[in-house]
């Protein structure tokens, strides 16, 4: 009777729980399909489609590139011809050196070069002397189609840099100009140009490396220290800026390596830039301290520190007339200690002209204390 009971109350428990199991059964059949069975992937898909956002390079060509221009020059050259037989004077560097002036037979021709810039200021361009230099019609060709003509306001060859002023009303598209003093090694790097009249044609890298000494490079001529990049610099494309990631302009392209280490590129830095552009807008031309002396940065491996060092002191320039010597160490400028050759530079050019800068220089084994007076870097062609 007993095994009675516990048969029908364990049958009665086994029919509850088959009635439990049948109806989460027919639940899961009802509901939770439409939740498992949604494609995941389809669900993240279609929120990227709707809050799809730009790459952080087209929203920084959008935000500068109605401001950058292709700018075409005109020269008038004079060209003589000579008899077929006259080998002597086809070499014009020949005819240069010795002074040789042949004006017989002169026929006239155009030479036709193409850069780019960038509109900096309410109708203001900025670009390289060399794209402008000796040019006696500029042409400025904007992203709608227009093209103007433009003036030279001032160029300036020691750090290659010129302002054209477009001849016409605005409104016009302004750069964003940026702060090159915060970018890093490392940071992308945007280059902007109209290469062979191509708008906007656009290239992509890293800063490579910052403060590059064109001494290095082979560059005697130049007053600059560039911002290296990997980001291409095509012909055509000097002038045009060069962009951080946000739009800004923190460069301008200026010159490409060509031959054995081809592939790098260089771009003037921003706030260096725009340094020049104001003196040349306020006074026409740029003052350049100097002292007269070329510098030679020296690694010693063994201490890990680095030393400036004299290499050439121009004849009756303020270094002579202060005694600095060839192979003297420079210690300290103003109160800058030394540690590369930018030092130096950076402290001249801070001073400025007609003022008394003092130096600290090691000679041998002795220190001697000196005081200079820096002058225009054109004073220096003249003494």
């Amino acid at each position: 009777m007993y095994l009675k009971v516990i048969r029908k109350k364990n049958l009665k428990t086994f029919r509850y729980k088959l009635i439990l199991l049948s109806s989460a059964i027919a639940i899961s059949f009802i509901y939770p399909i439409n939740v498992i069975s949604k494609p995941l992937t389809k669900i993240k898909f279609n929120e990227f489609n709707i809050n799809s956002n730009k790459s952080f390079v087209t929203k920084a060509v959008e935000k500068t590139g109605s401001s950058v221009v292709t700018i075409d020059t005109q020269r008038y050259v004079k060209q003589r011809r000579f008899p077929r037989n006259s080998q002597l004077f086809l070499d014009p560097y020949f005819e240069r050196f010795f002074g040789l002036n042949l004006p017989n037979d002169n026929q006239q021709r155009i030479e036709q070069n193409q850069g780019s810039g960038f509109i900096f200021a309410d109708g203001l361009v900025m670009t390289n002397a060399h794209v402008v230099n000796e040019s006696d019609k500029v042409i400025v060709g904007l992203t709608n189609g227009k093209k103007l003509k433009a003036k030279l306001v001032g160029q300036d060859f020691f750090t290659d840099l010129a302002v054209l002023k477009i001849e016409g009303k605005g409104p016009w598209p302004k750069a964003q100009l940026g702060d090159s003093s915060k970018i890093k090694v490392g940071d992308w790097a945007i280059a902007v140009g109209n290469p062979f009249g191509l708008e906007n044609t656009v290239t992509l890298g890293i800063i490579s490396n910052l403060n590059r000494n064109v001494a290095q490079l082979g560059i005697y001529d130049k007053k600059l220290e560039l911002i290296q990049t990997d980001a291409a610099i095509n012909p055509g494309n000097s002038g045009g800026p060069l962009l951080n990631s946000n739009g800004e302009v923190i460069g301008i392209n200026t010159l490409i390596r060509s031959g054995p280490g081809a592939g790098l590129s260089f771009a003037i830095p921003i706030n260096k830039a725009k340094d020049i552009a104001n003196q040349l807008i306020n006074n026409g031309k740029v003052i350049h301290p100097m002292i007269g002396i070329s510098l030679i940065d020296e690694s010693n491996f063994e201490t890990n520190k680095n030393t400036v060092k004299v290499g050439y002191v121009v004849s009756n320039s303020p270094a002579e007339k202060s005694g600095i010597m060839v192979n003297d160490i420079l210690i300290k400028v103003g109160n800058k200690n030394i540690e590369k050759a930018s030092d130096v530079i950076n402290q001249i050019s801070q001073n400025g002209i007609n003022k008394q800068i003092s130096i600290l220089l090691k000679r041998r084994n002795k220190f001697i204390r000196l005081k200079v007076i820096p002058t225009d870097i054109t004073n220096l062609d003249n003494k």
